[in-house]
């Protein structure tokens, strides 16, 4: 079982506005159930019948009103510019990414608007991994959640402390993504249409610690990984690489799983 960190960070606020979600036939129920409470003959049973009915269709309409506002909530969600980078050892950029500052910034308004909240929650996982959660709620009283486990990124002779704050910072970009499916594009694409002359071909920040992480799940040393597919850093490793750092590390996984099996 995870124990919980003393980590709360409701990065949206309250929303602004707030819809009347409670149905016709959920305020009959609690009508009937204020009634039958007030009875001097009370049927115990019949009140918690009333009871679990109302608290089903209360589910139920709390969660129409969620899938209703979400797709006119993501409508509006703006394409939001990849202003972090990755750069190689000569300071020059080798991959772009969306900064959660930046994307905080840029969803907050419009969730506020319909009526939706963001806020994260971390817990310490097994083997040094953080998780981070996501929870998406909706004013009407229903919310969805998802949660990444990742180790602290302590490349880039990051401390203790850095190396966590990276991983959290990445949790939230991935898991925010995942619950908005929000758009983000590198400032220079959108300017020119998504051509960019002689632009390096190197995977991106969340493929980097995606490659990480599964490293670190099976205690490979990232040097040595890195010599193997003749790149100083992870960073440094061609698009065109990729499949074959993934069967690089789906072979080794499966060669752990058979010494542990035999």
């Amino acid at each position: 079982m995870s124990t919980a960190l003393a980590y709360k960070e409701p990065e949206i606020q309250a929303p602004t506005r707030r819809p009347n979600t409670t149905p016709a036939s959920a305020g009959s129920i609690l009508d009937a159930i204020i009634a039958a409470s007030s009875s001097a003959d009370v049927d115990a049973d019949k009140l918690e019948r009333l009871m679990s009915m109302y608290e089903r269709i209360e589910t139920d309409q709390a969660k129409r009103a969620y899938m209703a506002a979400l797709p006119l909530m993501q409508a509006e969600l703006p394409i939001i510019n990849e202003n972090g980078g990755i750069t190689d050892r000569s300071g020059k950029v080798q991959s772009r990414y969306a900064k959660w500052e930046d994307i905080n910034e840029a969803i907050g308004p419009v969730l506020r608007e319909h009526g939706f909240g963001l806020s994260f929650r971390l817990s310490a996982a097994a083997d040094g991994r953080q998780n981070i959660t996501a929870v998406l709620s909706h004013c009407g009283g229903h919310q969805e959640e998802t949660t990444i486990t990742l180790m602290h990124d302590s490349s880039g002779s990051k401390n203790a402390v850095q190396a966590v704050g990276s991983a959290v910072s990445y949790g939230q970009r991935y898991t925010a993504r995942a619950l908005l499916n929000f758009q983000s594009r590198a400032k220079e694409d959108r300017d020119d249409g998504g051509v960019k002359a002689g632009a390096p071909a190197s995977i991106s920040e969340d493929q980097v610690i995606e490659i990480r992480d599964a490293l670190m799940g099976m205690r490979v040393n990232e040097a040595t990984f890195c010599r193997a597919m003749k790149v100083d850093r992870l960073s440094d490793i061609a698009a065109t690489q990729l499949s074959h750092a993934w069967a690089s590390i789906r072979r080794k996984q499966a060669e752990l799983s058979k010494q542990a099996g035999g």
